[in-house]
């Protein structure tokens, strides 16, 4: 089943972030969560990497974060790159701790209809089943 997700939505979603947390960066450069990274920095975002099993390490010139948790400073959007089943525990632990967050954004094959209708209810944006490099051109060039 495809989302539909009108793309001056998923436009808007794409302006109004300036920071985004990257759930599952990999630092092997053959994973997308890598490749959507380099890329998202490429066109001027900053993305903060979370993943414990490079915790502590720099990633494309940034500190992963171990947790979302532990991210110390606010972000616009939390990008996911985890199993359907583990974006309810990622969003709700990022809805509570950054007070700013505009927007959850779920990868391509990506979907959590629970946890986009308790963002939608915090009064933020939500994105599923999409990828960011693959928008960003299509809507913004």
């Amino acid at each position: 089943m495809r989302l539909i997700q009108p793309d001056d939505y998923i436009r808007e979603v794409l302006t109004e972030a300036k920071v985004i947390a990257m759930v599952g960066a990999s630092d092997k450069e053959d994973r997308p969560s890598h490749r959507v990274m380099r890329y998202l920095q490429s066109r001027g975002y900053r993305v903060i990497p979370v993943n414990p099993r490079i915790a502590g390490k720099e990633l494309l010139g940034e500190t992963v974060y171990g947790d979302i948790r532990e991210v110390e400073e606010e972000v616009d959007m939390v990008d996911i790159f985890r199993k359907s089943e583990d974006v309810p525990s990622v969003a709700l632990a990022a809805m509570s701790h950054f007070k700013t967050l505009k927007s959850i954004w779920m990868q391509l094959g990506i979907t959590s209809f629970s946890a986009a209708e308790v963002a939608r209810a915090k009064g933020l944006k939500v994105v599923q089943d999409r990828c960011p490099a693959i928008e960003i051109p299509r809507l913004m060039d």
